[in-house]
Parts: structure tokens; C-alpha cells; sequence
């Protein structure tokens, strides 16, 4: 609120991906061009009239001695009118402009959205000033101001500036503040996001108290932060399709990083016992909802833990994220809808609930052609290059099962055959110690008990390379340095691995693209 009336429209940009007419969107187009000419010739006014190095349109500093937001908590409770006689200097970005005869209003804005009242008065600044003001500040640029802070007749924390300059002349109209951009538009030019959209900083700021819970958490349980390779000479860590480039100091042919998996597990055979990394990952697959080609990834091992004592530990991981951005372990999505991250999660059998889902039994002894006759019944449908018991139940357990999970939920045990990192069941036969984590619908995190014997973790990447050379392009090679790594003896471990995007998606209730600052657009 502010002692102005209702602003008038802001200054208009063109709608990436907008669906607006084409004679609409040139008329924009032509206004846009108008004002980047009017603000450069601003802007040389600017640079012609400057008196030392510290002016002009750009200068290297400005006064600057509060932060907005420092302003607003130390004065919350200044009443309406009232004079504090104390002098501050501070700085922001025009989001409002109003200017009268002999007194002229903006509202500074600063990085987290926090606002202020600027108040140029001709009594305070003088008339050559005051004209300046009027004549060089548009919406969008970034201004200091000096002067005494004050409340408004109507209870708005101002500053009655008795100096003031421009700290960086903004060449290109802001958005109208008043109208949603669209979500193309948001990720494509999230600098303008950030600006004009409350939710965009929030979700920034959330990001980073969730990781720094991930890490406080970590240090709790006494677990060491390392960093791993993005180059890597051979994938691995996961099945998925690589980005490849190429090493010139080299000359050979180079992988960005899939995982973090098998350097961070020579790091659990060297004797760190508690690893962990936050890490950028990148996989040359698909983008749609719940993927990203290069995506924010947490990965954790414990020595003398396994697939039970990691699911607990990512439960926690989870509920105190949850905490330190919403304050509880009930989140509020986007949307509204409240979900419940609280509690004990379920665990259940992938093929229990499978079996029960489907109507009928199926075990890791089901055949394959019994699996491919269900599949063709319920239209799913496995390539035929990746067909393995595995495959299909995964599919079939996605088609039957997957859509009716609402609360977080491990699935458990895993088939054998896609699962090339992980030990065989203690006690039930052609599975492994596995879980998923599914969260609103996705899979958000996975865990393991290791693989730690180098002789089956072997046979286990034959097999992989057989895959491999019938054309599944996600299939692993043989890691000969992972490997001898092993065969000095690896302690039995509990790891997992959990999306960092996909948190935050659990989290705020936002799509992928929304959780990433920056993400990759075509």
C-alpha cells in the first residue's frame, strides 16, 4: 500500500510463447522498441551529464548502508506519520512509479521481494532534482536512495530521499506486474521470473533450506560431503544413455557424469565410511514433467548399514527438509492442497502388491512368456531388445500399482536382472535389496543393500555388456578401476540416491522446470 492511487499498467514485454495475435504481438513489439530507444537516449543523457567516475548510467557503487528488508524488520512497528530522524541509504529496483507535481512516489524493491517507499519531494531535493528524477527513472531501473526513514500518512515505511542516483539505467520494460506469465515464459527468462513473481524467489529460497537440512542431517549421523568426477572416461552408476564429449588434452572420448555411484563407493572401500554428495547429474534421455536431462542428485553410503537402514535415514532426510522449508512435515503444494510427509512411511513388496493388483500370482520364478502374455493383455508394451523378467514386471508393476500410491511408500525387492549394483535378498531367491521411494506419484529417491562381492559384481557387468550389445543404450560396461577397487574389500553398505528437483517437487507441489533455477530449454 502506498499514499499513491492504483498504478497505472506497467510497461508491456512480448510473451515468450504467447498465443496472442500476430498483429498484437508486433504492436508489443513496436512499443518495446520505442522504449529501448527512449531509455538509451537516457541513458547517454546520463553518461554526458555525470561528474566523476561514479556516476552516469552504470556507476561502480552507489551509497548503500540498509537493506530493505533490515529496514522493514527494524521499523515494523513504526506508526502511521511518524519521523525516526534517522539517515539510511539504501538501493532497489523500480517496480512502482507515480510522479506528481511536487512530490513523486516509487517502491524500491530488493533480491527477495522485500519493498520500500522512496518519497522525492521538491522540498527535500530541489526542483533541477526533482525534474531529473521525473525525467531519467523508469520502471525497472536500479536507484539508491538517501534520506530520513519515515512512515507514510498511511502507514508505509518510506524514505524521504534528500539524495539519490541511479545505480544501473534497465534498457528493456519490466512485465506488467499485474499479469501471470505464462510457465514458457517463466522458464525461458527466469531473471524477469524472479522480478516480478513471489513464488519464483520462494521456491529459490526453498531450495536452499532444503539442501541446507540435507547437509545439517548428514552431519548429524557424522557423514562426510565429497565431491566425484563429472568427466569420466566410462559410465556408470545407473542405467541410463550418456552425454559424450571428447577430451582434446587427452584425445579420447569422455562421459558427463550418470552418477556418482561407483567413485562414491571407492570412497567406502579408501575408508570413508559415511559419504555423501550433492552433484549435478546428466542423462541424454527425455525431458517432460519429472525429468530433466541435467538434474540435481544426492547420493549417500554407510558402511555396515543396508537397504532398511538407508530407507530410514532417507525417511528422515525427507521429513527434515520438509520441516526446514514449510515449518512442519504437512507441505502446502502450489496448488493448495496440503499432503502429509509426517509419519512412518509403507513399505511394501513390489511383487506382493504386484500379484495383488493383477489378480494373479507372480513371483521371481514367473516365466517370461507368462509376464509378455500379461503385458499384451493390458496393452504394455517392453522393446524387445531390454525384454527381461525384470523388465516387464517393472512395467507391469508400474501399470497395475503406480498410480494408486498416495502416501510416500518403499517398494520393496526388486528383481534381479535390473538391478546390477545391488545384493541378492538374504532370503527370498531372484531379487535384490532394493527399494523405490514414491512420492505424489514419481519416484523421488531409490536404495540399495550394496553389491560389495567383486567376483558377482563381475558377472553382474558380463551380463550388463550383453545387454549392451544387443542395443540397450542404457546397459552399463564393464568397470575394470571400480572393480579392483572392490577386490580390496568393500564394508557391507547401505546407499541411496534421491533427486534433488524431484524433493523439491515433493516439497512445493511445482513440475520439475519449476523447481530449477536455470533449467535446459530448446
Amino acid at each position: 500500500m502506498t499514499d499513491a492511487p492504483a498504478p497505472a499498467p506497467a510497461e508491456p514485454t512480448v510473451p515468450t510463447g504467447s498465443n496472442a495475435p500476430a498483429a498484437e504481438v508486433d504492436d508489443i513489439l513496436d512499443d518495446v522498441f520505442e522504449q529501448k530507444a527512449v531509455r538509451l537516449a537516457k541513458r547517454e543523457r546520463l553518461l554526458a551529464e555525470r561528474t566523476d567516475a561514479a556516476g552516469g548510467a552504470y556507476p561502480v557503487a552507489v551509497p548503500v548502508t540498509d537493506t530493505i528488508p533490515a529496514l522493514r524488520a527494524r521499523y515494523a512497528d513504526l506508526e502511521a506519520g511518524a519521523e525516526t530522524g534517522v539517515t539510511a541509504s539504501v538501493a532497489g529496483r523500480v517496480v512502482f512509479s507515480r510522479n506528481t507535481g511536487k512530490l513523486c512516489f516509487a517502491s524500491l524493491q530488493s533480491g527477495d521481494g522485500s519493498r520500500i517507499q522512496a518519497m522525492v519531494s521538491l522540498a527535500e531535493v530541489g526542483e533541477e532534482s526533482l525534474q531529473a528524477w521525473k525525467e531519467l527513472v523508469d520502471l525497472g531501473d536500479h536507484v539508491s536512495v538517501t534520506g530520513q526513514v519515515i512512515s507514510s500518512r498511511r502507514g508505509e515505511l518510506s524514505i524521504m530521499v534528500a539524495d539519490w542516483a541511479i545505480a544501473a539505467k534497465a534498457l528493456l520494460p519490466l512485465p506488467n506486474l499485474h499479469t501471470e506469465l505464462s510457465e514458457e515464459s517463466r522458464v525461458r527468462s527466469r531473471f524477469l521470473d524472479l522480478i516480478v513473481r513471489d513464488r519464483a524467489r520462494e521456491t529459490v529460497i526453498a531450495r536452499a533450506k532444503a539442501n541446507a537440512s540435507l547437509r545439517a542431517t548428514f552431519a548429524a549421523h557424522d557423514f562426510l560431503e565429497v565431491e566425484t568426477p563429472m568427466l569420466q572416461v566410462q559410465h556408470g552408476g545407473a542405467s541410463a544413455r550418456p552425454f559424450v564429449t571428447k577430451s582434446n588434452a587427452f584425445d579420447t572420448d569422455l562421459f558427463l557424469r550418470i552418477a556418482p555411484e561407483l567413485f562414491l563407493k571407492r570412497a567406502v572401500v579408501g575408508g570413508i565410511d559415511r559419504v555423501f554428495e550433492i552433484n549435478r547429474n546428466f542423462r541424454n534421455e527425455g525431458a517432460d514433467s519429472t525429468h530433466s536431462p541435467e538434474f540435481a542428485m544426492l547420493e549417500a553410503y554407510q558402511a555396515y548399514s543396508d537397504y532398511n537402514g538407508i530407507a530410514d535415514l532417507t525417511q528422515e532426510l525427507i521429513q527434515q527438509a520438509a520441516v526446514a522449508v514449510s515449518g512442519s512435515t504437512t507441505v502446502v503444494w502450489a496448488d493448495g492442497t496440503e499432503y502429509d510427509l509426517g509419519g512412518q512411511w509403507d513399505r511394501i513388496s513390489m511383487y506382493d502388491s504386484l500379484s495383488e493388483a493383477a489378480g494373479r500370482t507372480i513371483t521371481p520364478a514367473t516365466g517370461i512368456d507368462e509376464l509378455k502374455a500379461l503385458a499384451a493383455e493390458v496393452g504394455v508394451e517392453v522393446p524387445e531388445k531390454i525384454a527381461t523378467h525384470g523388465k516387464f514386471v517393472e512395467e507391469l508393476w508400474e501399470h497395475f500399482v503406480k498410480g494408486g500410491l498416495e502416501r510416500p511408500t518403499f517398494v520393496m525387492d526388486f528383481p534381479l536382472d535390473t538391478s546390477p549394483l545391488v545384493r541378492e535378498h538374504r532370503t527370498i531367491a531372484g531379487v535384490v535389496e532394493k527399494w523405490d521411494l514414491y512420492v505424489r506419484g514419481f519416484e523421488l529417491a531409490t536404495g540399495y543393500s550394496e553389491l560389495v562381492d567383486p567376483v558377482i559384481q563381475r558377472e553382474r557387468f558380463v551380463e550388463q555388456a550383453k545387454l549392451a550389445a544387443r542395443g540397450d543404450d542404457e546397459a552399463m560396461r564393464v568397470d575394470e578401476e571400480f572393480l579392483r577397487a572392490l577386490e580390496h574389500g568393500m564394508p557391507p553398505t547401505g546407499g541411496m540416491g534421491m533427486g534433488i528437483d524431484r524433493l523439491m517437487m515433493a516439497i512445493t507441489g511445482l513440475g520439475i522446470r519449476e523447481t530449477i533455477l536455470f533449467p535446459l530449454v530448446k
